[in-house]
């Protein structure tokens, strides 16, 4: 058993509920931090430390902090053949979902889809 390793995902699954509760809050970080008695420094110093640990392949640890997901421009080829053009068209994959949207598709109905797409079951 590798306490260190446990302790090291658990301090990260630890801060990461902190950084999620701070995003569902609408707060600003320093505005969080002074209502939950953070000091920023350090709220930033474990943001640092996620986002390290999520971008770590050799690390094991698979936290990935809410809001963060591949975004592909997809080869005007990999779309089926219609009438209209390819271009300025986005391809978003996420948890074995596709969405391909066209240029013509609203910003803020795109955003909304997105936004359900990373949020937990």
């Amino acid at each position: 058993m590798d306490t260190r390793r446990i302790a090291a995902e658990y301090r990260l699954t630890h801060w990461a509920g902190i950084m999620s509760e701070r995003q569902e809050s609408g707060l600003s970080v320093r505005a969080f931090c002074e209502n939950s008695g953070i000091h920023e420094n350090t709220y930033f110093y474990w943001q640092k430390r996620l986002r390290e640990a999520a971008c770590d392949d050799e690390s094991g640890i698979t936290l990935i902090p809410s809001g963060f997901m591949e975004v592909k421009m997809a080869e005007p080829a990999a779309f089926p053949s219609s009438s209209t053009t390819s271009s300025g068209q986005i391809s978003v994959e996420c948890s074995g979902v596709r969405i391909i949207a066209g240029c013509e598709y609203p910003a803020d109905k795109l955003a909304a889809l997105l936004r359900e797409m990373v949020r937990p079951c």
